[in-house]
């Protein structure tokens, strides 16, 4: 894929545009604490990017506790996350952006790119408002129309159609192996934030490397 044939970018959110994972973590940790799972590195490290029932399922089955709830009790845990990650979720500003992504969105928007989301957070739409970028995304990917979470890749082919282009026109902006391998299934250019993402396209250790030239300087 070449760089100048680029016309849209995809965003995932947690870890890319703002640090929302830690209240995902928070929220999670307190609900494991609740259903009797221990909390560990490799638990919170596992729920990245995935759905939030398949979250609980996970959460669940760390502590063998996957059989001890029906499926309303299951709704019930994971609404009561959800609730819990709301109120933290209203504590954000815009300094909560994270370094170098509010240059990159203008950036796009000065040259015209397109730009959506495609966040399998069901709150998306309430975190960029209290970023205050709504306005920069022309389309969110709904989560709640989808089929399948990453590492399939139907969310960034369901953001390439919101963008109107063919899949060789889009990148995908991710922070875990799950997205990146979603970006790339989809037959999108991947950039990925994190030393370990061996598999992205385009490679930055943190956000603030970001820019179009350094994109272009990387798939040269």
């Amino acid at each position: 894929m070449k760089f100048e044939e680029l016309k849209g970018f995809a965003f995932d959110l947690d870890g890319v545009i703002a640090d929302t994972a830690r209240f995902h973590g928070q929220a999670w940790h307190q609900l494991a604490d609740k259903v009797g799972t221990e909390w560990t590195p490799e638990l919170a490290d596992s729920l990245k990017g995935v759905s939030r029932m398949d979250s609980l399922e996970l959460i669940l089955k760390a502590g063998g506790h996957e059989n001890d709830y029906s499926h309303d009790e299951k709704v019930a845990l994971a609404t009561e996350k959800n609730d819990n990650y709301i109120k933290l979720v209203e504590t954000l500003t815009p300094a909560d952006i994270l370094p170098g992504m509010k240059a990159f969105l203008d950036e796009l928007k000065d040259h015209g790119y397109h730009i959506v989301l495609a966040s399998a957070s069901k709150n998306a739409p309430k975190v960029l408002k209290y970023l205050q970028i709504t306005d920069y995304f022309e389309g969110i990917v709904d989560p709640a129309k989808l089929t399948h979470g990453k590492p399939d890749p139907e969310i960034y082919s369901e953001a390439a159609k919101l963008m109107d282009l063919p899949a060789d026109q889009v990148a995908g902006l991710e922070d875990a192996q799950a997205g990146i391998e979603s970006i790339n299934r989809a037959g999108e250019t991947s950039i990925g934030f994190g030393a370990s993402l061996k598999d992205a396209d385009v490679q930055f250790d943190e956000t603030s490397e970001v820019s179009l030239a350094a994109i272009k300087e990387q798939m040269a």
